[in-house]
């Protein structure tokens, strides 16, 4: 199925059930100032959806433009992307779940729409809580059109629940989220969320509760149902592909961006064809938004100029961005008429941006040289600071010197300026430990941990290659060009949970690295080091050159668990996993 064929499919089929086809709006929200960019199809309804009466009537549909820059760092895995397009029908004030949840299983199941099998689709709904009951209504409806007690999962409120968590005041309820198996082989009897071959493409949100500023829930009068399905998603679903990548509204440029590329990085193909995409559809809006230093521009400034620095890695040496912006545009420019309409102002913006992008970098290429073997991490954010230049291409710069920035030293310079986002919208790009809390220094040495079962189980030529560490999960690369086997994952699990289990004290000492070496101690040992190292040792388990902190006992740590691995670049693989 292509695109084109799904987002026509969804209009027919919901223009058959009385809803009005209504147009995307603007990628920039109208009388909205807490948001840059509209993030989810819902948005430009939130009028509506509080009470207004919309023009068209109660029952609407359409496919819509969104862009996040949450996950920028994330781009270059299977499935984030900078821009989106997503697939809504809403009820304002009219039918509710029983006919959304029979809508959308019609929708799926029959021939005449997408035709999936029943048995490779599973749901899950709201487990309630101490403020919300469980969710009986949405497990009956789904019981009734067949998905069995096994392919229900019961979740929370940061999973199953509008707005998540539930602690803005407003309109909110339970919502529902549809799964498809994307396995080669039969989809397992029973379904659990948190394998990644069950790809969400659906969800139903049931807007039945009014919460107040003192957090109590009341029934609403005029209850509305909201829905979403993510277009490239569900494309690569049904497609049975291997990444969104493959998808017609993203191949073309990746083939592209390889055409231009003298070296090879499947990393920065993507991120290139991601980022200069969403840059296109922002310009492309009638907003008139062009590359500045505030808002918008800022966020279209940060896309060009980051696929820039990744045409680099490729070996790209002139001007490319507006080549790659003309293959965008051919491919939207049918769906969304304002993209063919302002071709002449995107190019000449990305021609002008590209320009003296490539005179600022050469610019911080000349101050860099001055500093030569001696470069500090204080050096690195003032090059950073002044230039534009990313901890990566410093690095890159300084290869030649076979010296490296300790990347815990640049972000304490970095936390230390709060150089923060003019835009507001999106996180630094900066890896390492995110705060200090006790959670954080919890999942910091469990990544030890990890890192050290995984050179048990995989050899000890695994490096620690970044990491990204929050009170909610350990987010972790390490060099491995291959998927781990679910033995290979399971075997990482016991180790760690077995050491836990032992509670090791945790150690630490300082030295010199040559000392550390003869200790036996894991690290890359290169000129990023001072005279002295910490060194902490883990039991008879674990000894590793680190900036810290870690707890002093490793015992209340709790129960260890992967929940994903994917590749992050080539021969570089991504572990997220949390602590139970």
């Amino acid at each position: 199925m292509t695109v084109d064929e799904l987002r026509q499919k969804y209009l027919e089929f919901f223009k058959q059930k009385g809803h009005k086809v209504i147009p995307s709006a603007s990628l920039v929200p109208e009388n909205d100032p807490s948001t840059l960019f509209i993030t989810a199809g819902m948005q430009p309804l939130v009028p509506y959806l509080m009470g207004e009466k919309h023009p068209q009537g109660n029952r609407l549909v359409n496919y819509q433009k969104c862009v996040r820059t949450g996950d920028i760092d994330e781009i270059g895995d299977s499935t984030h992307v900078t821009f989106f397009e997503m697939l809504g029908n809403w009820s304002l004030g009219d039918y509710f779940k029983d006919d959304s949840f029979q809508m959308s299983y019609d929708f799926l199941t029959q021939k005449e729409w997408l035709g999936i099998d029943p048995s490779k689709l599973a749901v899950s709904v709201f487990a309630g809580d101490a403020n919300a009951e469980f969710d009986q209504e949405a497990y009956d409806k789904w019981l009734a059109l067949g998905i069995s007690e096994a392919r229900i999962a019961k979740l929370d409120k940061e999973e199953n629940w509008w707005p998540a968590g539930g602690k803005n005041p407003g309109p909110q309820g339970p919502d529902t989220e549809i799964f498809y198996w994307t396995g080669k082989d039969e989809a397992p009897a029973e379904f659990d969320p948190d394998n990644e071959t069950w790809v969400e493409i659906w969800n139903n949100v049931f807007m039945q509760f009014n919460r107040d500023e003192a957090g109590k829930l009341s029934p609403l009068e005029k209850k509305n149902v909201d829905t979403g399905m993510g277009l490239e998603r569900t494309i690569v679903a049904l497609n049975g592909l291997d990444n969104i990548y493959e998808t017609e509204t993203m191949k073309p440029i990746v083939e592209k961006v390889l055409g231009l590329s003298k070296n090879e990085s499947e990393l920065s193909v993507r991120v290139i064809a991601d980022h200069v995409r969403a840059a296109v559809m922002i310009m492309g809006d009638d907003r008139g938004i062009a590359p500045s230093n505030v808002d918008q521009g800022y966020v279209v400034r940060k896309l060009l100029r980051r696929a820039i620095r990744h045409g680099k890695t490729l070996g790209i040496e002139d001007d490319f961005c507006k080549t790659i912006a003309e293959v965008v545009i051919n491919l939207f420019k049918d769906t969304y008429a304002e993209v063919g309409k302002n071709q002449k102002f995107i190019l000449s913006e990305i021609d002008k941006e590209e320009a003296k992008f490539r005179a600022t970098l050469s610019q911080g290429l000349k101050e860099m040289k001055k500093f030569g073997k001696k470069m500090s991490a204080k050096d690195a954010f003032y090059l950073y600071q002044s230039f534009g230049f990313p901890l990566e291409l410093i690095n890159e710069e300084l290869a030649e010197h076979e010296i490296e920035i300790n990347e815990d030293e640049f972000n304490k310079e970095y936390e230390e300026h709060k150089k923060l986002s003019r835009a507001g919208s999106e996180q630094k790009f900066k890896g390492g430990l995110a705060d200090q809390s006790e959670k954080t220094t919890q999942h910091h040495t469990a990544a030890h941990l990890m890192l050290e079962a995984l050179r048990r189980v995989l050899g000890d030529q695994v490096q620690q290659k970044g990491s990204n560490i929050t009170e909610k999960r350990i987010r972790f690369d390490f060099s491995h060009s291959e998927k781990l086997t679910d033995e290979q994952k399971e075997e990482v699990e016991k180790l760690v949970n077995e050491a836990i289990t032992a509670d090791h004290k945790v150690t630490c000492e300082e030295m010199t690295v040559d000392e550390a070496k003869k200790l036996g101690a894991t690290g890359v040992f290169d000129d990023r080091y001072g005279e002295k190292v910490k060194v902490y040792t883990i039991g008879d388990f674990s000894k590793e050159i680190c900036g810290g902190p870690h707890v002093e006992k490793i015992g209340g740590l709790g129960h260890f668990r992967i929940t994903k691995q994917q590749a992050s670049s080539a021969g570089v693989r991504r572990i997220k996993a949390v602590l139970e």
